[in-house]
């Protein structure tokens, strides 16, 4: 089992940048990491994936504003999100999963506003 933490939430104008950060309690080489986001009165939605390998995928809505990284000898997976939108807004949420185990962090929480 793998406990996950997550930073980096905060208030940001729309068109900034944010970077969330992912820390587990342990390794995370054999682990598929990932960033899911709820909003408000919505399901929770893939932001973005990273297999064990770095491999990358993204919904469509965050092509080429966020990037989803892993360093494996921290044990941590990051998210960075540029050009922020009020869409965006939502809590995020880590999830590492090997087989048909899933874990879940907490969640921080983004909010676009000007």
């Amino acid at each position: 089992q793998v406990q996950l933490a997550e930073s980096g939430g905060g208030l940001v104008q729309p068109g900034g940048s944010l970077r969330l950060s992912c820390v587990a309690s342990g390794s995370i080489t054999i682990y598929a990491m990932g960033w899911y986001r709820q909003a408000p009165g919505k399901q929770r939605e893939l932001v973005a994936t990273i297999t064990t390998g770095g491999r990358t995928n993204y919904a469509d809505s965050m092509k080429g504003r966020f990037t989803i990284s892993r360093d494996n000898a921290k044990n941590t997976v990051y998210l960075q999100m540029n050009s922020l939108e009020p869409e965006d807004t939502a809590v995020y949420y880590c999830n590492a999963k090997i087989a048909v185990l899933s874990y879940w962090g907490q969640g921080t929480q983004v909010t676009v506003s000007s």
